[in-house]
């Protein structure tokens, strides 16, 4: 298998930030970390092996930023403002470095938003921001509302970055209309789920908009943990 480590300063964090690529070819499918986690997370964690067949087929290439939870959502010592503001430049990290590094890498047109837990969250919330980058969303095991992180803040920085508020104020035009043609998003969780509730949530949401989506509920006692989301690779990824 092709493995490929990258690594650059970058401008729109103002720190150094690493990557990992795995394959030579297919759709190109971008692999956000759960909670604080790092860009080796996916491999670390045995995601990577379970879909190392249509990786080594050249089906997917799989690129894995790092993440800077631990600077944003997680960092209890910063005020809740400058947390949204620091995740915001995290968004423009990916929008304006990682794309472009996906597009010279691989031309393939659409790229795939995944992650676990909330990992599911940051390609929820960038496929919904960018649906004209990112046509395809598997979100397993999201959670969708961060004002857990807020103690009551709120600005516009925070409403922009938290889709259960801006997705049900949507209006019709450009965004609804890439919504519905021919993007995909995909709300996977198991039944015993500590974020069931919230991807029900957000697939209520995007019903009552008329956006085109799929909650898939995995039953047999499924909870939030990674043998669960390395079974949903496989499954939706094939």
């Amino acid at each position: 298998m092709n493995r490929e480590f990258h690594k650059w300063l970058s401008p729109s964090l103002g720190r150094e930030m690493e990557m990992l690529i795995f394959g030579h070819a297919g759709q190109p499918v971008l692999v956000f970390p759960s909670s604080m986690g790092r860009f080796f997370e996916y491999e670390d964690r045995g995601m990577i092996h379970a879909i190392q067949y249509q990786i080594d087929h050249g089906q997917m290439q799989v690129f894995c930023p790092d993440s800077v939870d631990s600077e944003s959502w997680y960092n209890k010592g910063a005020h809740p403002a400058d947390r949204v503001k620091r995740h915001m430049a995290y968004e423009r990290y990916i929008v304006n470095e990682v794309v472009p590094l996906v597009r010279r890498v691989n031309p393939h047109h659409g790229i795939v938003t995944t992650g676990c837990s909330f990992g599911g969250y940051h390609a929820m919330n960038l496929a919904l921001k960018q649906p004209g980058i990112f046509t395809r969303c598997v979100s397993m095991s999201g959670a969708f509302d961060m004002r857990q992180f807020m103690g009551g803040y709120y600005d516009d920085n925070f409403y922009f970055a938290n889709p259960v508020d801006y997705l049900p104020k949507t209006q019709e035009g450009w965004y609804m209309n890439q919504y519905r043609d021919g993007n995909r998003y995909l709300l996977a969780v198991g039944e015993w789920d500590i974020c069931l509730g919230e991807n029900e949530r957000m697939a209520g949401i995007m019903h009552n908009k008329n956006i085109p989506h799929r909650l898939d509920i995995w039953g047999e006692r499924a909870v939030h943990d990674w043998p669960l989301w390395q079974k949903m690779a496989q499954a939706y990824f094939r």
